[in-house]
């Protein structure tokens, strides 16, 4: 009874007598909400307003990166499930649509949608053989399921073109999912961000995201309050794989090409999980700033060192990604306002 009482929570949780959530997990201000609100404006400001192909592609990209990182968040932060191969999920949404389309004609939008319904089931069966696992062991089986599939992409060669990749015909058309102009993809983008968002903000207030929180923060304790920790699991990393799938469908559609060596790599993986970590794991609002913050350095990097120099970036890139994680390893939502208040009361003083 005593782990109970020590649960590290704050606010009660509606249903659960004496189980509460973190802080963290219910201190969305409206602070919060009008810096979210300011920042979708703006990406949809972008577009209208200049005619810049680059800037058009990097607003896409962030926004790609930022709707997939809140998709890992769902598993990795409200469910506290770290996953480390959820590329796995981003590359058979990308493989299941691509190749429906070239073998069989159907529509990417479909595609889509199959690739989703696919992921849903492959991800709920891991979900549900590895829910006895924590910490790193979990993570270890997804970085497995993600190992499998890329050796599988790279050997079936009759179907996939092995390492060679998938590319897709240029062929302009709502039916395609291919669009001429980048301002249909970068709707389609934002209103994928603006879901995700949403269905975040509502799971930080709900009695669902409540038992989360409490499963995350002591899986134990919660489980003797009456959580159902292994349905939660399964479901949310689920839902996490399914948004993931939808991901990878948009990306392959948009890059216009799919290779096994980059849609299922560890690298990918590393990449959702490091912006929700850089923005704050948890927070319907971290994985969009962690995005922002690392796609738009990376673009940046890789045009100003790239070329002859081409290795360069990623030392500065990597360089700067420590520096942000050691100086606010609270992430960018807490720690850039504790930098301001410590630089405001240094000036006062």
């Amino acid at each position: 009874m005593s782990r109970i009482i020590k649960l590290p929570l704050a606010n009660a949780v509606p249903g659960m007598p004496g189980a509460t959530a973190p802080a963290l997990a219910n201190n969305h201000s409206f602070k919060e909400h009008a810096l979210a609100l300011a920042l979708l404006a703006l990406a949809l400001f972008i577009p209208l307003g200049t005619s810049s192909a680059y800037l058009q592609d990097a607003l896409i990209l962030v926004l790609l990166w930022a709707s997939l990182a809140s998709a890992w968040n769902i598993a990795g932060g409200f469910a506290g499930q770290l996953s480390l191969g959820h590329a796995a999920f981003f590359g058979l949404g990308a493989y299941t649509s691509t190749l429906l389309k070239l073998h069989l004609d159907i529509s990417p939008w479909i595609g889509m949608i199959a690739g989703g319904a696919l992921v849903l089931l492959v991800s709920a069966f891991m979900a549900f053989a590895a829910t006895r696992l924590r910490g790193p062991y979990f993570g270890l089986v997804t970085v497995a399921l993600a190992a499998v599939l890329q050796i599988v992409a790279a050997r079936w060669r009759e179907v996939t073109k092995g390492n060679e990749g998938l590319p897709i015909a240029f062929q302009p058309g709502f039916e395609n999912f291919i669009f001429s102009s980048k301002l249909p993809w970068t709707f389609i983008i934002l209103a994928y961000v603006v879901l995700i968002y949403l269905f975040c903000v509502w799971l930080s207030k709900s009695r669902v995201g409540y038992q989360l929180a409490a499963m995350r923060e002591d899986e134990p304790a919660a489980a003797a309050l009456g959580v159902n920790c292994r349905l939660l699991k399964i479901v949310f990393i689920a839902i996490s794989g399914f948004l993931t799938a939808l991901g990878g469908t948009f990306y392959a559609q948009y890059i216009g090409f799919v290779d096994p060596g980059y849609v299922f790599s560890f690298d990918l993986s590393i990449k959702f999980a490091l912006m929700c970590i850089i923005g704050v794991m948890g927070t319907p609002l971290g994985p969009i700033l962690g995005a922002l913050l690392i796609t738009t350095l990376e673009i940046y990097l890789r045009a100003t060192w790239g070329g002859e120099r081409s290795g360069l970036y990623l030392i500065v890139y990597g360089t700067l990604l420590i520096l942000v994680l050691r100086f606010m390893p609270e992430g960018l939502i807490i720690g850039v306002p504790k930098l301001i208040r410590r630089w405001r009361g240094k000036n006062a003083a």
